[in-house]
């Protein structure tokens, strides 16, 4: 069975993402984890008469919490009719990523799908999105990363970048695997670059990742570097139409050591698609 945690604010952003979520594993027999994390303890950082006034706002948060969670899985039950899914509510005082982090354990949970707001104008890189932080804290889980104005409906076309130049686990690639065998979907390998002849190593490790997609549609495509990858990865995606992007999450990659980007994180508010983060 698979384990899917489904962060929540009670928005309509995260109502995006838990439908996301319940289309694109509709033919899995999954458990998902449906997760409120309210504001973390603080109470032993005043005094005794601010204890007890934050004690009566943690008390409201609280049921509050419970309530909503209680809301949005009687509306499941009335209108998500599918055997193969089954739910849970959690309700936890703690931060999001601190939370996600302790179901890790707990849970053995094998991806968290969550929404993402935009970011726009002077906040090129909103530092402060939950999405970044669990980006940031999780290390050993995918997470999949859903604009708050996508619509799902299909998976025919996923992209792929990469520059060849690490070798990729089967277990590492299992999520993008899974995914595109159940929606028979075109997994498009882009590399991105100024100079596309690969040196020796690059051509195994080229290799090897067709190797380890097997009998998958498979395509692999070139794309000339502009002004930085995120605008290129966009261009791109614009172009064909693609329904979900994959990366993986290395420190020091290449994308950071080369063009000084912190991909992954700017593409988490500004891809119009899924973004799936696998981990390193």
């Amino acid at each position: 069975m698979k384990k899917i945690v489904l962060p929540t604010d009670f928005s309509d952003n995260a109502w995006n993402a838990i439908f996301t979520a319940l289309k694109l594993y509709a033919n899995v027999e999954c458990k998902f984890y449906i997760v409120n994390a309210y504001e973390p303890q603080a109470l032993n950082l005043i005094g005794r008469k601010g204890q007890q006034r934050l004690g009566v706002i943690y008390d409201s948060l609280s049921e509050n919490s419970k309530r909503e969670l209680d809301k949005t899985l009687d509306y499941l039950s009335q209108n998500h009719h599918n055997p193969k899914h089954s739910f849970e509510t959690i309700s936890k005082s703690d931060t999001l990523e601190e939370t996600i982090e302790f179901l890790l354990l707990k849970k053995d949970i094998d991806l968290i799908c969550m929404g993402t707001k935009g970011a726009t104008g002077a906040k090129k890189v909103f530092m402060g999105s939950n999405t970044v932080k669990v980006l940031k804290k999780i290390k050993d889980c995918s997470i999949l990363a859903v604009p708050e104005d996508f619509n799902f409906q299909q998976l025919k076309s996923l992209a792929f970048p990469t520059d060849f130049s690490k070798k990729y686990e089967k277990k590492q690639l299992a999520p993008m695997i899974e995914l595109a065998t159940l929606w028979n979907t075109n997994i498009q390998i882009v590399h991105v670059a100024v100079e596309f002849e690969l040196n020796d190593q690059q051509l195994i490790y080229k290799k090897l990742l067709k190797d380890r997609l097997g009998d998958l549609i498979v395509t692999f495509n070139n794309i000339d570097f502009e002004i930085d990858v995120e605008n290129t990865l966009k261009k791109y995606m614009d172009s064909t139409q693609i329904e979900m992007m994959v990366m993986v999450k290395y420190h020091h990659s290449f994308w950071e050591k080369i063009i000084g980007e912190p991909v992954v994180k700017k593409m988490t508010f500004h891809t119009n698609v899924p973004l799936l983060v696998l981990p390193e």
